[in-house]
C-alpha cells in the first residue's frame, strides 16, 4: 500500500513536470496546435482505442503460446486480464517487470497451476516479447540510418536493450542446463548488490536464500517443457503483431489530427519511441516517451506542434486506457473476496 501510495504522489509531479514542460516548449507554436486539433477527426481516435483493446488480446494470446510451451493451458481471456493487471503493478510498483511475473505466480497457485512453471513462462515472455520488438527495432534504425538520422544515444540505447535481453537469455538458459549454476550466479550477485548497499544503510537488501529458491523454480518450470525449442517461433510471431497494433495505434493518431505521414515515419517513429519505454528508468517511460517522441518524429519530418499532439493521443490510448483496464482488471481478480497478491 506505501508503494502505491508513493507512486501516485511520484506520478501527479510526473504529470505536473510533463505539463509544464509541454506549454513551455509548445507555446510559441500554441495557434498551430489549436489548428491541428480543430482539424481532430475523433473517428480515428476511437479507432485506436478498439486497436488497444484488440491488442490486450493479442498480448493474452502471446502469454497463451509461451504457457502452452511448459505445458500450462489456460484461456485467452484469463490471461489477458492477469497480463494487464500485471502491466498496472509494472507501473505503480516498477521492478523491471518481477512484479508483474510475481503475480503471475501468485495467480497460478491460486488456480491450481505449479508457480514455477508459470513464473519461467513469464519470464520467458518478457524474453520473447524483447526479441520480438528487436526485429521492428532493427527496421527502424535501418531507416534512420538511409536518412542520416541515427544518433549516437539512439546507438547506446539499442546496445543497452540488447544487452538485457542477452542477460535475461542467459539467466533462463543457465536454469534450464543446471539449477545449482544459477543459484550460485544469482547468489553471488545478491551478495554484491547487498555490499554495495551496505556502503548506504545496513540490513540485508536481497535473501540469497531466496535468490536459490528463485533458481529452483526456474529449473522445475523448465521440467515441462513439452514443445520443440522451435516452437518459441510462434509467441515471437505473436510478438510482432502485438507491436504491429501499437504501429496502427500510431497511424491513427496521425490519421485523427490530418497529418501525413509514410509508412517509414510510422516505423521508426515507433521503434524509437518503443525502445525509450523499454530503457527509461520510468515506469512504462513515463516522462521519457513524452519528451523523446516529439523529437523522433521532428526529425522525420513531422512538423513539432503535430508531433507533440500526436504523443500526446497515443500515450492517452497506449498507456492511459492500459493502466486504467489494468487498475480494474488487478480489483477484479480479487472479487471473491480474496487478498490480493
Amino acid at each position: 500500500m506505501c508503494i502505491i501510495i508513493a507512486m501516485k504522489k511520484f506520478l501527479v509531479v510526473v504529470l505536473l513536470f510533463l505539463g509544464i514542460a509541454v506549454v513551455a516548449l509548445s507555446f510559441s507554436e500554441l495557434e498551430t496546435i489549436l489548428g491541428t486539433l480543430k482539424r481532430a477527426h475523433l473517428q480515428y481516435f476511437f479507432l485506436a482505442v478498439i486497436i488497444q483493446f484488440i491488442w490486450f488480446i493479442s498480448s493474452g494470446r502471446m502469454y497463451q503460446s509461451v504457457f502452452h510451451l511448459l505445458g500450462v493451458h489456460e484461456d485467452v481471456l484469463t490471461l489477458s486480464r492477469i497480463a494487464t493487471a500485471a502491466n498496472f503493478i509494472n507501473v505503480v510498483a516498477p521492478t523491471a517487470g518481477m512484479g508483474g511475473v510475481a503475480l503471475f505466480a501468485s495467480e497460478a497457485r491460486r488456480r491450481g497451476h505449479a508457480a514455477g512453471k508459470v513464473t519461467v513462462a513469464a519470464a520467458l515472455f518478457l524474453l520473447l516479447d524483447q526479441a520480438s520488438f528487436l526485429v521492428v527495432l532493427s527496421l527502424g534504425l535501418i531507416i534512420l540510418m538511409r536518412r542520416n538520422d541515427l544518433d549516437a544515444s539512439e546507438i547506446s540505447a539499442s546496445i543497452f536493450l540488447f544487452g538485457i535481453a542477452i542477460a535475461y537469455a542467459f539467466v533462463l538458459y543457465l536454469g534450464y542446463r543446471s539449477e545449482e549454476k544459477l543459484g550460485n550466479l544469482l547468489g553471488k550477485a545478491a551478495r554484491g548488490i547487498n555490499r554495495f548497499v551496505n556502503f548506504f544503510r545496513k540490513g540485508e537488501f536481497l535473501s540469497e536464500e531466496r535468490a536459490h529458491k528463485f533458481a529452483h523454480e526456474v529449473a522445475e518450470g523448465f521440467s515441462g517443457l513439452t514443445e520443440k525449442k522451435s516452437s518459441l517461433i510462434r509467441p515471437i510471431l505473436w510478438g510482432i503483431l502485438d507491436k504491429c497494433l501499437l504501429m496502427l495505434i500510431l497511424t491513427f493518431s496521425f490519421l485523427s489530427f490530418e497529418v501525413p505521414f509514410t509508412i517509414e515515419t510510422i516505423i521508426a517513429g515507433f521503434s524509437i519511441s518503443y525502445l525509450f519505454l523499454i530503457v527509461s528508468p520510468t515506469p512504462s517511460g513515463i516522462g521519457i516517451v513524452e519528451g523523446i517522441m516529439p523529437i523522433a518524429l521532428s526529425s522525420l519530418n513531422v512538423n513539432w506542434s503535430q508531433a507533440v499532439v500526436i504523443t500526446l493521443a497515443y500515450r492517452a490510448v497506449t498507456f492511459w486506457i492500459p493502466l486504467a483496464v489494468g487498475a480494474w482488471a488487478f480489483r477484479s481478480l480479487h472479487t471473491s473476496g480474496e487478498q490480493p497478491a
